[in-house]
């Protein structure tokens, strides 16, 4: 099979496992629902700047529920079988794909609930939306990367945490600025930079994912 063929391949069968057990998606659905159930009975209501924050300590958490097992918690019988099935560029790119596919649905569902629940205080919508785009997206990225690295290792909770702080940290920067433009309905001219810089990043993360997965996945 070529490239392409294995990754549809291994992104259908991660769907249908995800649909025949929905275990990620129920926990983290579970997860955003009464995450934002309790902000809302602590807060009742509240300013911009900590609608926003709380947001994304939401998407944060929930990202790293959702994302970081992703090899974690695969099997050696299940590993040896995608060894000899596919590539690793392929079993990469799809596990990239899967992560981001459901990261932006959770995402979506979080800020249509949260907009519900909490009073919206966005000042342009489609700008905030995109945001959380890129922020799900980004999330996706890096937390697929970084558990693959971790997988290989022992002590793999205290290496994620090791390893996704200083890269996770530059992006949550970034896109709590680029959200709190768009709170604040500034010209969309202003978040271009934010923008490029975030699209940048995930392109760079994924082009080192490509080039780093061969060589841990021979070990």
């Amino acid at each position: 099979m070529n490239l392409i063929t294995q990754v549809r391949f291994l992104l259908k069968k991660e769907i249908l496992l995800e649909w025949r057990s929905k275990y990620a998606f129920n926990g983290i659905l579970l997860y955003v629902i009464s995450t934002v159930f309790v902000c809302y009975l602590s807060f009742k209501t509240t300013p911009p700047l900590v609608w926003n924050a709380l947001f994304w300590i939401i998407l944060l958490f929930a990202a790293i529920n959702a994302i970081a097992k992703s090899f974690i918690q695969e099997s050696k019988g299940r590993l040896l079988y995608y060894y000899q099935i596919a590539s690793p560029q392929a079993i990469i790119i799809a596990k990239i794909i899967y992560n981001i596919l459901l990261m932006i649905l959770m995402a979506t569902i979080a800020l249509v609930f949260y907009s519900i629940v909490f009073q919206n205080n966005v000042g342009d919508v489609p700008l905030y939306f995109v945001a959380v785009l890129l922020g799900a997206i980004s999330f996706s990225t890096v937390f697929t990367m970084i558990s693959a690295i971790a997988a290989k290792a022992s002590n793999n909770g205290t290496l994620m945490a090791i390893l996704s702080f200083p890269v996770i940290i530059p992006l949550l920067m970034l896109i709590i600025k680029l959200s709190k433009n768009a709170m604040d309905g500034l010209d969309r001219s202003v978040s271009l930079d934010e923008i490029g810089v975030l699209c940048a990043i995930n392109l760079i993360v994924i082009v080192i994912s490509l080039l780093l997965f061969p060589y841990l996945w021979r070990d």
